[in-house]
């Protein structure tokens, strides 16, 4: 695999609730990360003493973050009012050369910040609230 152009990884979000995912403008920073919680069923009768974990019971998440400046009217409007009205959006997470992970997510984090000689900056955080899907490019 050759090397990636960060920019291309793309944070998209459901403007309309009927699937029209436009880019979340203005990002120079995105982040996803996934996480499965283990089930530790070790016993007095695993082999040497080692931990034993139970495949495929534990809770899967994944989480998206993203940091930028403000570019676009409509996605920082959306993204608040996704914030303060507790919607749960279809959101797309484009990963150059991997695939599309898609599903729902809720805004759990909506940070704000500005120098006096400086751009306004936005961070964003979100995470899955529901079954994720993939799909390879």
């Amino acid at each position: 695999m050759v090397a990636q152009n960060g920019k291309d990884l793309l944070i998209k979000m459901d403007m309309t609730g009927a699937g029209l995912f436009e880019t979340v403008a203005g990002l120079r920073a995105t982040r996803i990360s996934f996480n499965a919680e283990t089930v530790d069923v070790t016993s007095l009768e695993s082999e040497g003493g080692w931990r034993e974990l139970l495949g495929g019971a534990g809770v899967k998440s994944a989480s998206i973050s993203g940091s930028g400046v403000f570019k676009d009217e409509g996605t920082d409007e959306r993204a608040r009012q996704i914030f303060f009205d507790g919607e749960v959006p279809a959101c797309q997470v484009v990963v150059p050369d991997f695939g599309v992970i898609e599903g729902p997510f809720m805004v759990t984090s909506l940070e704000y910040s500005g120098s006096h000689n400086g751009e306004a900056n936005y961070e964003l955080s979100l995470a899955s609230a529901g079954a994720l899907t993939f799909t390879a490019l």
